[in-house]
């Protein structure tokens, strides 16, 4: 079902399940195209202080970035946000990703910086 399908089904438990999935999908399509390069996309958790991004980016020759992982078409809340502008200000990039379209220029971004 798509999800204007499910909106119209008025079905939220499907409708969050399906979203997630999506987010998952564009999860493992960072992880597995960081591993081709010869990276990482480790899951990024920060005990104490909620909304920090999904994942860190390691690359090789040191470059890293931090990513938000959002299902597709949906945006990051107000305290992601938050944290995200508090990462930049400290020098750190940090990308919001909600297609897998988007993956392989940002690793090219990272790798280049």
């Amino acid at each position: 079902m798509r999800v204007e399908e499910l909106k119209a089904y008025g079905n939220r438990n499907r409708q969050r399940r399906y979203l997630v999935l999506l987010e998952s999908t564009v999860e493992r399509h960072l992880r597995e195209e960081a591993k081709k390069r010869k990276g990482m996309a480790l899951k990024f958790v920060s005990p104490g202080m909620n909304g920090v991004p999904d994942r860190i980016v390691l690359m090789p020759d040191g470059k890293m970035a931090f990513v938000e992982l959002k299902a597709p078409g949906k945006k990051p809340r107000p305290l992601q946000l938050k944290r995200k502008r508090m990462l930049e200000r400290l020098g750190f990039p940090v990308y919001v990703v909600d297609n897998i379209k988007q993956i392989g220029g940002i690793l090219d971004e990272i790798q280049s910086t």
